[in-house]
């Protein structure tokens, strides 16, 4: 690469190649039109059905017909290392690279990022964007003794990509996982576990038993309103610091996080803390309702206490009910008050689902209107619902049924095929990595906003933009090297001719592909879709299966173009490896 290419803020041509393109198509611009660079750069946009950059003259707002506009930048134009051609189309001008300089800088500077960096670690596609920034994100968030319903999967599988994504963009990431666990239902729990429980049964599987204990204390509670009465009481103690009350709820705490974390862990998702709202301490809500009412923001409701939030089209907010009892919103506020007090946060992200949409408005607000100026810096990502999410034998309610089922119905999948079973090393771990990956994969695969009907046998299908379809992209390109012993280790790039390759429209599909990936990791963190990445790795299965009959390794008698070849496909199982461990998927070498 020549140096002849300026710099221009927010570009990096050292971590995204395809950034000096774009400035030497601005350049090009600039140097033909009254443009500043920065602003020709800033109209190079990547090109739609198989052109690589389009620039749309409109935009710029030229004096002069659009045709004339094109004619100036076209006219004299010589092909150069950077760009092949310039093609006028109506109101747009199409820019084609140079493809073998294009091929040559991609695939060196993937093989650069991934395996020579001074971290020891893949790079391709990070940047250094959040540097000395802190985000806190809160994601999964189950409740103790409840269900884990699709609701918790779905913020589960959003926040740990989230949580990739600000750490590959150079933020340092804070992954709190807020437990429910405290509240009424606690008591109930207490009262049941008298009459229901068992110390072998709960350190079994806590989470089962608790949730077992609930259930019947609940049918209880229906025929004798005096157990919800005790419940109360009990919790009450809880609320007053009683040892002798707290003591069997922490080791169910325990017990539940200790079998969380294992669920978690087979899941690829990692918390730095499990906090809850247990945490939240009794003087921070007591500071935030004292403040409020300094303020002047309080109103009494029936003996309750609200802030009126109309006049911002968010309705009242309840702060503290008749009973004195603490409530959800003040909880919210105090747990945020001290974590910016622990982390000194640049952001904090909540990742919960869109039917709490009000409630999360309001509580933004209220911290606004308490003067907090970090307010400002909290971000709700919101989902939408899932339908459909339950075992074959009939309703899934557990982390560990919903992992189960998914290994079951990949494991019956692959017994299907039984030379390719047989040839699996470990066929039960590779079935539930598969099967996670096609759990994950639906659900991230459209806009987070939208509702989706969970479909096991979609899930399940080698076929399509499905989960197990990109597992098997990964093996394939993880294959080749296996097959061709002769050619690995390869030599350095410096000894490696890729100019055979542009003789291969497949080839040069996928090189660009694997250069727009740094852009696509960009474009992720300002919208927080986890969609974009899928739809790249998609794109980018997609055109491995087109070369994967043309662009043969196996059998190319002329070892340079060989060598060539084994490079491209090793550069992009790198590429697809690292867009899959972002989705928080375990890429599998065989299956």
């Amino acid at each position: 690469m020549t140096s002849s290419i300026p710099q221009l803020p927010d570009t990096d041509p050292s971590s995204c190649v395809l950034d000096a393109y774009r400035i030497a198509i601005a350049k090009r611009l600039s140097e033909t039109l009254p443009l500043t660079l920065q602003k020709a750069y800033d109209g190079v946009d990547y090109g739609k059905k198989g052109e690589d950059f389009t620039v749309a003259l409109p935009r710029f707002r030229l004096p002069g017909k659009v045709d004339e506009v094109a004619a100036k930048v076209i006219e004299n134009f010589q092909p150069d290392e950077w760009i092949s051609t310039i093609v006028h189309d109506k109101a747009f001008l199409h820019f084609k690279l140079n493809t073998e300089s294009m091929i040559h800088d991609i695939l060196t500077q993937v093989h650069a990022l991934t395996h020579l960096t001074p971290s020891k670690q893949p790079e391709y596609g990070t940047n250094l964007t959040g540097k000395g920034k802190k985000v806190v994100i809160e994601y999964s968030s189950p409740n103790i003794a409840k269900s884990f319903h699709v609701g918790h999967l779905r913020s589960t599988i959003i926040g740990g990509f989230l949580a990739n994504l600000y750490k590959a963009c150079g933020w340092e990431v804070t992954s709190l996982n807020y437990l429910g666990d405290w509240g009424t239902q606690f008591g109930m729990i207490a009262t049941g576990y008298e009459k229901y429980g068992s110390q072998e049964e709960l350190e079994k599987d806590a989470i089962k038993h608790l949730f077992d204990v609930y259930v019947k204390v609940n049918k209880d509670a229906e025929a004798d309103p005096e157990v919800k009465v005790e419940a109360a009481r009990w919790f009450k103690r809880m609320e007053d610091g009683d040892e002798s009350a707290l003591k069997n709820w922490r080791v169910w705490r325990e017990l539940s996080v200790k079998k969380y974390e294992g669920e978690y862990e087979r899941l690829n998702i990692h918390f730095d803390e499990y906090t809850g709202e247990s945490m939240v301490g009794k003087e921070s809500m007591d500071t935030a309702l004292k403040r409020l009412e300094e303020l002047g923001l309080i109103a009494d409701s029936n003996g309750a206490k609200i802030v009126d939030l109309k006049k911002y089209k968010l309705e009242s907010a309840v702060v503290r009910k008749k009973d004195g009892t603490s409530i959800y919103l003040t909880r919210d506020i105090g747990g945020a008050i001290e974590r910016y007090e622990k982390y000194k946060f640049d952001k904090m992200i909540y990742v919960v689902s869109s039917q709490q949409d009000l409630h999360l408005a309001q509580f933004f607000k209220v911290l606004d209107l308490m003067e907090f100026p970090w307010a400002k810096n909290l971000v709700h990502v919101n989902y939408g619902l899932v339908q459909g999410m339950s075992t074959r034998k009939g309703t899934v309610v557990f982390l560990d049924q919903i992992i189960k089922e998914a290994a079951s119905v990949m494991h019956d999948q692959m017994m299907k095929n039984e030379d390719k079973y047989n040839a699996v090393e470990d066929p039960e771990t590779v079935s539930r990595e598969i099967g996670i990956t096609g759990v994950k994969i639906q659900d991230m695969a459209a806009k987070r906003i939208n509702n989706y009907t969970f479909n096991w046998d979609r899930m399940k299908s080698f076929e399509g933009d499905t989960g197990p379809y990109l597992q098997y992209a990964h093996v394939r390109l993880a294959s080749i090297g296996r097959k061709n012993p002769h050619l690995i280790p390869l030599p350095p790039p410096s000894q490696i001719d890729t100019t055979s390759l542009s003789s291969y429209s497949q080839a040069r599909e996928i090189a660009f592909l694997l250069g727009t990936y740094p852009d696509v990791v960009k474009v992720a963190l300002k919208t927080h879709e986890p969609s974009g990445v899928v739809t790249f790795a998609f794109r980018l299965a997609h055109a491995i299966s087109s070369a994967w009959d043309v662009v043969i390794v196996k059998g190319e008698e002329d070892l340079e173009k060989a060598r060539a070849k084994m490079f491209l496909y090793e550069c992009t199982r790198d590429v697809l490896g690292s867009a899959l461990r972002l989705l928080s998927i375990r890429p599998l070498e065989r299956m």
